[in-house]
């Protein structure tokens, strides 16, 4: 028997253009976690955030990168009373 294997996860692609604009995509659309996803001519105080094909300021970007690790809500202490499944 032939052994299955998942396809893998898709990566980030980074594309530069003859201008020396440079895009991060990720399924075909703007994204990327470490940094701008666009950086027009390649002028750092230019760039744009985005996230899944959405733009966001660099502050709302700063704040989605942090909450995208630790605790998911369903096992914080704090959040069991606000759930049914914990209740008496």
């Amino acid at each position: 028997m032939a052994e299955i294997k998942p396809n893998p996860f898709p990566k980030s692609r980074k594309l530069s253009k003859a201008d020396g604009t440079i895009a991060y995509t990720w399924d075909g659309k703007l994204h990327n976690w470490d940094g701008p996803a666009l950086i027009p001519e390649g002028n750092k105080r230019q760039a744009e955030y985005y996230l899944y094909g959405i733009l966001q300021s660099k502050e709302e970007w700063s704040e989605a990168r942090r909450q995208r690790e630790g605790v998911p809500f369903y096992k914080n202490q704090s959040m069991k009373s606000k759930l049914s499944d914990y209740r008496n």
